[in-house]
């Protein structure tokens, strides 16, 4: 009986399956950890040079129209970025052009160059999912394996991008629908992180070293307290998620698409004048660095959720993901003058609770925090990041992703977003 199960399970096939996509996860891995690395690389250099000679920022609004005029002379098919990528996994029509790599890259580059407030994961898995894409074209697919190609792109760039290959992996199944992860994808999607994440160090990509010094004892009064800055995560991340929505809304009222930076660049770069700081542009990991170890200025994460969803809004291209983190970072520091825990634990708790609750993706980030805060603080980081998941509500700063499960029966009435919608928009805007 024994015997006769083994020879049910079918391990040749098994085995082929897993060499077939072991060789995809090298390749998709090596090339997207390499344009990762040099990602990283030359966004350092931006961000040194912008600080170097701040004045830089007065030139902002005329790459605002830069970026606004290469999408809309030459990137209208790939605009919508993240979003595309999810519409693409849930209605496969076409392969996403490749153009969409190097468009992302430079305008990112000019963005965080001329002082636009962006962050990087946005970036990283729009060159990701290009790349793993194109293998679509030159190898018979059906549309299962079209589907764990896209996968294995966002993986790819997550993990490479923030040194994360477990947060990485499960970040590529959960964002694309609220509530559900498909687990025929997990094993590709884990190979082509860790291929991504090593391949990118080896080709010199660096990642910012984290770390919390005091962890308490877990007791039912702390868990207390992590529920009610959970409860704060949340509700800030719900902040930024329909802050984005609402800027790009007001932005796109201006029906020449290139204006729109070329607005947002000159309300941006007076801002800092008048403030006289650059703390708010950029990546920030500065202070995101500072929140674990001093008291910053109590209204910093507000500062910095204005700056970047204005900055997004008004069409300058980056991710939201780092950004996120210097809110939550900086929101856990805050919180620390109410709450009796450790700051460091604080902003760590912040730092993958906030970007929990924008992107609906709680599992991944708790995976984050452990890689890279240790796993002392593993049950703190999963409380806080699995409330905000809760109390951001199905708002996100993704608006193509799909709800497949509500997050508690109160939200059954927001299940209208379904695919049918996905479909009816991509055929409103004449995609057959």
């Amino acid at each position: 009986m024994i015997i006769k199960d083994l020879k049910n399970l079918q391990y040749p096939a098994i085995i082929f399956y897993l060499l077939k996509w072991l060789f995809i996860a090298l390749v998709i891995g090596v090339c997207v950890g390499g344009a990762s690395a040099f990602f990283l690389i030359t966004l350092h250099w931006c961000t040194n040079y912008r600080e170097e000679h701040t004045k830089i920022i007065w030139l902002l609004p005329a790459a605002g129209f830069l970026i606004g005029a290469l999408y809309y002379y030459f990137g209208k098919s790939v605009v919508r970025g993240n979003n595309q990528l999810i519409e693409e996994y849930h209605y496969p029509e076409k392969t996403i052009p490749f153009k969409m790599a190097p468009l992302v890259l430079v305008t990112t580059l000019m963005t965080h160059l001329f002082g636009g407030s962006a962050g990087r994961e946005g970036t990283a898995v729009q060159i990701g999912g290009a790349i793993a894409d194109q293998f679509s074209r030159f190898i018979d697919l059906r549309s299962l394996d079209r589907r764990l190609l896209l996968i294995m792109g966002i993986s790819a760039g997550f993990a490479a991008v923030f040194g994360t290959p477990l947060a990485g992996a499960i970040f590529a199944l959960e964002v694309l629908i609220i509530g559900r992860i498909r687990f025929e994808s997990l094993m590709p999607s884990i190979l082509v992180a860790i291929i991504a994440d090593q391949a990118c160090r080896q080709f010199g990509g660096t990642h910012t070293d984290y770390m919390i010094s005091e962890v308490p004892n877990m007791s039912l009064i702390n868990i207390g307290l992590c529920i009610i800055a959970g409860i704060c995560f949340g509700l800030v991340a719900r902040i930024f998620s329909k802050s984005t929505h609402f800027w790009s809304v007001l932005f796109k009222k201006l029906n020449y698409p290139p204006l729109r930076p070329v607005i947002g660049g000159i309300v941006i770069a007076l801002a800092v004048y008048f403030m006289g700081t650059t703390r708010y542009v950029g990546l920030g990991v500065s202070t995101i660095e500072a929140s674990f170890t001093e008291q910053g200025l109590p209204y910093d994460f507000i500062l910095k959720l204005l700056f970047t969803t204005f900055t997004l809004g008004a069409g300058f291209k980056g991710g939201e993901v780092t950004p996120l983190f210097f809110v939550g970072a900086t929101l856990g520091n805050a919180l620390f003058w109410f709450l009796p825990l450790p700051m460091d634990l604080l902003a760590a708790m912040g730092f993958v609770a906030v970007f929990a609750g924008a992107t609906n993706t709680p599992i991944a980030c708790t995976f984050m925090g452990i890689e890279l805060f240790g796993i002392e603080g593993g049950q703190y980081i999963a409380i806080a990041c699995f409330i905000g998941y809760l109390f951001s509500g199905h708002s996100g700063i993704y608006n193509s992703q799909i709800i497949g499960s509500a997050k508690h029966p109160i939200f059954n009435l927001e299940k209208g977003k379904i695919l049918s919608e996905i479909v009816a928009f991509r055929r409103s805007r004449g995609d057959k």
